[in-house]
């Protein structure tokens, strides 16, 4: 169908010359029938353009319908259609026996030129010390290192863009849309809505995690909750417990909530049960986080048999147990890991995201509560963002109710293993011997360990110099100090992580060869986590 032009109605008060010349102006509607885009849509983003860029200012009478199907060849009930949608958008208002006119668009305000100021607000004085804590300053003096620039990125800790089941999930937020429409929009529960609290319950108990709807509380990502939990727990100069290398996220948060961060050592086990004795000397103790299943960095398992020990632990001395389970269900071997800490006692505090195994803009996470902490966190929540989008909440929904978490799994598990195997082999072929890893079995990092005479950020340094980012220790050692460097495997596609590894590799032959220490040609793998 090709191109049909379009003739403007007359006013009212036009003679029947001005008619007549009026019906002679074509305004050059174009619609294509071939477009997956409906024809009501199309001939709406013409007028909104239009009316926008000032081609129809305000007062301009549109075409009456019947004229306008007639011109472009479709059916009056798409033009009738779109006038509606303009109509309901405010776009245009339309009178019985008048027609339809452009309404005034809104015109952008002068800007005001800021008055010069009479002195300086002395916001370095101002800042306060929590925003100053040690791993805020650790963050920022490492991130203002990494430029712009094409690089062979393994730091990013997110799904690459041809993992995002983006269609799929296109699909479950339009049904919720025509499903649910403008009650989609409004604020959501406090708690979360309902029907998205019980398919989460429902896909915990998939994985093995007892999980009631009453015990879910929705946040705006893991953070969120993490953030919550603090709140509800620390006051300023509480302990909170960590393993010695852990989620740089996780520091940060407890650093502002004012708490202190005490490290615990750990053996292949997991965190050492030795270092927890007299834990009752060392202050007011709120928690002890951990990462059991694929901490962040090093990619360590925490056994069952430790886990049960840590269970006996937190009852003996009252220290609540905070596990955080963000990479769940990204098993790369088959299998399952332990039983989760919750699983072993219900006032662990579990929280849990969607960003690494489905879509990171969704922003919604969970944490399974104790009961009694229940109101606490809920309030706490509502304070910090008033609720999680109702909309992406409903969307997700639809998206576990629909069956389809689970081959979506089975397609990113088959992704990111075929993604370490080539990282792994890069790393392999061209680390030095005295740099040692552990294939991971599950999760999407993998840790370095490097020789204690070479700094991390040394590499980190020499790597971006040559085109590939990593993560340095200083990131996650709760002090500040952890000699290794993290690298991950689940944003680059495997041709540039094969290329990432060579680059490391070199990049870490530099740094040895400064410390005038022997590089090799072979590196090591050892064992399998």
């Amino acid at each position: 169908m090709g191109p049909r032009q379009v003739r403007a109605e007359p006013t009212r008060n036009e003679t029947p010359r001005d008619v007549a010349t009026e019906e002679r102006r074509s305004l050059g509607f174009r619609l294509d029938p071939r477009s997956e885009t409906p024809l009501y849509q199309q001939l709406f983003d013409t007028v909104v353009e239009r009316a926008r860029s000032g081609a129809f200012p305000s007062g301009f009478r549109l075409p009456p319908t019947r004229n306008l199907a007639t011109e472009l060849g479709t059916h009056r009930n798409t033009v009738v259609r779109a006038y509606a949608e303009l109509e309901h958008a405010g776009f245009v208002s339309s009178t019985v026996g008048r027609g339809t006119f452009i309404r005034p668009q809104a015109s952008a305000a002068p800007i005001a030129r800021a008055a010069e100021p009479t002195a300086a607000i002395p916001w370095s004085s101002l800042v306060s010390e929590r925003a100053r804590a040690e791993p805020f300053e650790r963050f920022r003096r490492i991130g203002r290192q990494v430029a712009r620039g094409e690089f062979v990125n393994l730091t990013r800790m997110q799904p690459s863009p041809d993992l995002i089941p983006d269609d799929l999930f296109r699909r479950c937020l339009d049904h919720v849309l025509k499903s649910h429409g403008p009650r989609a929009m409004g604020y959501a529960p406090d708690e979360g809505v309902p029907r998205l609290r019980e398919r989460i319950a429902e896909d915990l108990v998939r994985q093995g995690v007892p999980a009631r709807t009453e015990d879910v509380l929705i946040t705006t990502g893991s953070q969120q909750a993490l953030d919550v939990i603090a709140r509800a727990l620390v006051d300023p100069g509480d302990t909170i417990l960590a393993q010695e290398s852990t989620y740089p996220g996780a520091l940060r948060i407890f650093a502002a909530a004012g708490a202190r961060v005490e490290s615990v050592i750990a053996d292949r086990e997991g965190p050492s049960m030795a270092a927890l004795s007299g834990i009752g000397s060392r202050g007011r103790v709120k928690a002890f986080y951990l990462q059991t299943n694929h901490c962040n960095p090093t990619g360590t398992c925490v056994s069952e048999a430790r886990r049960r020990e840590l269970v006996r632990f937190s009852r003996e001395v009252g220290v609540p147990l905070v596990e955080d389970d963000y990479a769940a269900d990204l098993e790369l071997e088959g299998g399952h890991p332990p039983p989760s800490l919750r699983a072993l006692d219900g006032d662990v505090l579990y929280t849990g995201t969607y960003s690494k195994k489905l879509i990171p803009a969704l922003r919604v996470g969970f944490v399974l509560c104790p009961a009694a902490m229940r109101e606490h966190l809920v309030a706490l929540k509502h304070t910090t963002d008033l609720g999680t989008s109702m909309l992406l909440q409903h969307a997700l929904a639809e998206f576990l109710e629909r069956g389809l978490m689970v081959p979506h799994l089975g397609r990113m598990r088959a992704a990111y293993r075929s993604r370490r195997d080539a990282l792994v082999g890069s790393l392999e072929k061209h680390l030095p011997k005295s740099v040692q890893f552990d294939v991971p079995v599950r999760g999407v990092t993998l840790w370095l360990r490097l020789p204690k005479e070479v700094a991390p950020e040394a590499v980190f340094e020499e790597a971006r110099r040559r085109g590939v980012l990593v993560s340095p220790g200083a990131l996650y050692g709760v002090d500040g100090t952890s000699v290794g460097v993290r690298v991950t495997f689940c944003f680059e596609d495997e041709a540039r992580l094969v290329e990432g590894g060579k680059r490391l590799g070199q990049a870490i032959d530099t740094v040895l060869a400064k410390k005038k220490l022997k590089p090799s040609a072979e590196g090591t793998v050892v064992g399998m986590l």
